[in-house]
């Protein structure tokens, strides 16, 4: 087991191990396609995928995947595919994903994955910046926003496409069948028998394998060259503090265009040979998962506090007796996995309800969610609140933060048996980390990324003088080790008196309630004191509202409903008690919509667009530091019927 004691080497450098004494990956197993390869090849028979379609699971071994991958490579080959250049694919997580990227780099090609709702001007960017020539679209959806940007993108020679349904009536030389690709594959296999193994061998570890296109919380995205290396030692530096098994079951869900899922997902299938289990859609995502009872997990935060709010509903609607013993056990179990957090023995008598409650109530409780055999839960993306952390601890589900990033992946993460709710970890063994002097956490690793594409001024401002990659992140760490992260240090809020805070903080716990589903809080060096737009949980305060009488309409309606104020003023006031009193919330409003990506409110991974929310919603926010009791906005409304309309409507202004 490798030691994780983070220590001090020189002046404000952290490790757990230095990457100097971290094993090298195996030559033969150097890039993604040459791991994969030889995985498949010692576990031929063995299923590697299933893929739930029309309710049934479908299995692919790892031998059916060799030979699609080797007819997709050999197809795009035939098809003119050159190494170096670049493929990018659209689509939900699906075999065919997952094959596209070992074909195309298995070639010396360059993979861009693009999220499945990226919207015409989002994808029509990153495929022209990315100079991609072939695209793989999913389904008739994305091909439709393909036809759509044809004379846009014009270095496209070809759309290629896997799911067939709905595209019978399509007949156009652009388009071609990803079946049909496979087919010229093998006719070219027949001649050139040597040709998937030739390029194969010529594949170096320092090659590009991705292009990951950051979330463009600061401007438009950045296209981040990943190498076969990074990709791959994100996980091979956890093998020990995260073993992984070829017998273990593993959820892919997490969009394919966020580097987390690239390397947690696609780089470990390659290394480790576990099975990749694909859902037949996201509304199916929570049932298959309980059919699966995955061994690892990874899910973006927001997915994590969707569920704590789905849990404790169930709770609630709940029998009386289910509900009873919820009551009696989780703040045992809340009381023992504090002392465990503090280093402190636990009584034998707490341990012991302890495990009565989770007999009782917490493991039934797990098992509804399809976590019984979990090991490895993991979250990433958007800073997920201590609570959150807690409460999926005291269920039972040791969830664990990694603190990571399009540019370095993986740095830090909860060791089993040293998880800090307040951190984020410790540095991953392999990983070099330094706090800058105004407080930036700066990381090195052979995970970190060889550059932005076509950007040499930002490459140049993303590294230090000592090499180190510069994160943007405000945080420092603690006396154990553990790396704290505070927020952006860009978007830590100085008010008036002097004091500063993260807004993220703030909003992590106040996401923790069932009917908070987003927030923005707000402050600054303008600002008297801290204040926060309320985005509800719809389902969640509905089901509340029909249980307890309050009649509404529309969701512009129930969020000003007086009754839903009070409920969300009585989560706030408990976040408060948590808070020093210079970050405590004294003035909120309940929005009349949620924040949307398509609009530039959030990013495609859900983090907050501040600037773009604080220019949007200036009205609202000058109303609220003006003492006004409300201000009128207008909001679209779509009825049963299907009919859009638009009314005013008038967003109070409520005290804490």
């Amino acid at each position: 087991m490798v030691a994780v004691e983070a220590q001090e080497t020189s002046k404000n450098v952290h490790f757990s191990l230095p990457y100097e004494q971290v094993p090298q990956v195996p030559d033969h197993m150097d890039t993604v396609p040459k791991a994969f390869a030889h995985t498949a090849r010692q576990q031929h028979s063995q299923v590697g995928m299933r893929k739930k379609r029309l309710g049934i699971w479908q299995e692919y071994t790892w031998g059916d995947s060799l030979q699609n991958v080797i007819d997709l490579a050999l197809g795009l080959l035939s098809l003119g595919l050159k190494r170096g250049d670049k493929v990018a694919i659209i689509g939900e997580n699906d075999p065919e994903f997952y094959w596209t990227q070992y074909a195309v780099q298995a070639i010396g090609g360059v993979t861009i994955a693009i999220f499945t709702d990226a919207n015409l001007q989002e994808m029509e960017y990153i495929v022209n910046h990315s100079e991609a020539v072939f695209l793989f679209a999913h389904d008739q959806e994305q091909v439709d926003k393909a036809f759509e940007l044809r004379e846009q993108i014009p270095n496209i020679k070809r759309v290629v496409y896997w799911d067939d349904k709905g595209m019978f009536g399509y007949d156009d030389p652009w388009l071609t069948r990803y079946t049909d690709v496979q087919a010229e594959g093998r006719a070219h296999a027949v001649k050139n028998p040597s040709a998937f193994e030739d390029n194969l061998a010529q594949g170096s570890t320092t090659d590009i394998a991705i292009y990951s296109y950051t979330s463009g919380t600061s401007g438009v995205p950045k296209g981040a060259m990943i190498q076969h290396r990074n990709l791959l030692y994100a996980t091979y530096h956890t093998r020990d503090t995260v073993p992984l098994y070829n017998t273990d079951e593993y959820l892919s869900f997490s969009p394919l265009a966020w580097i987390t899922e690239q390397g947690l997902g696609v780089a470990a299938h390659a290394q480790y040979g576990f099975r990749v289990n694909f859902p037949e859609g996201p509304e199916t995502t929570m049932h298959d998962l309980r059919e699966i009872a995955p061994s690892s997990l990874l899910f973006p935060s927001r997915i994590w506090e969707g569920l704590a709010r789905t849990m404790q509903m169930k709770i609630n609607d709940g029998s009386w007796l289910n509900r009873a013993l919820f009551g009696l056990f989780l703040p045992i179990s809340y009381q023992v996995i504090d002392l465990e957090d503090q280093r402190k023995p636990v009584p034998w008598h707490l341990r012991a309800l302890q495990r009565l409650g989770n007999l009782a109530v917490l493991q039934p409780l797990c098992d509804k969610i399809g976590m019984t055999r979990m090991r490895h839960a993991f979250t990433s993306g958007a800073a997920l609140s201590p609570s959150v952390l807690r409460f999926f601890r005291a269920v039972g589900v040791e969830l664990k933060s990694i603190y990571g990033s399009t540019e370095m992946q993986g740095a830090t993460q909860h060791i089993t048996g040293q998880v800090k709710l307040a951190s984020v970890g410790h540095p991953i063994p392999g990983v070099k980390v330094k706090i800058a002097d105004d407080g930036e956490i700066r990381i090195f690793s052979r995970a970190v990324f060889a550059g932005y594409f076509k950007m040499p001024e930002k490459t140049a401002e993303a590294f230090d003088e000592e090499g180190y990659f510069c994160t943007g992140d405000a945080g420092y760490v603690d006396e154990d080790g553990h790396v704290i992260y505070l927020d952006r240090v860009k978007d830590m809020i100085r008010m008036k008196n002097g004091e500063s805070f993260s807004p993220q903080y703030i909003e992590g716990r106040l996401k923790f309630c069932q009917f908070v589903q987003d927030v923005m809080s707000i402050g600054g060096d303008d600002k008297e004191f801290v204040s926060a737009i309320v985005i509800i949980d719809f389902e969640n305060v509905a089901r509340w509202a029909e249980k307890n009488r309050v009649h509404f309409t529309t969701y512009v309606d129930l969020t000003q409903k007086q009754e839903v104020y009070d409920i969300i003023r009585k989560e706030i006031v408990e976040v408060n008690a948590t808070l020093p009193p210079p970050a405590r919330i004294k003035k909120f409003v309940i929005l009349h919509k949620a924040f949307d990506a398509d609009e530039a409110e959030l990013t495609r991974t859900r983090k907050l667009r501040r600037s773009a929310l604080e220019q949007r919603y200036a009205d609202m926010i000058n109303a609220i530091y003006t003492g006004r009791e409300s201000v009128t906005v207008v909001a679209e409304v779509k009825y049963r019927d299907g009919r859009m309309g638009r009314v005013e409507t008038d967003i109070r202004v409520a005290d804490v």
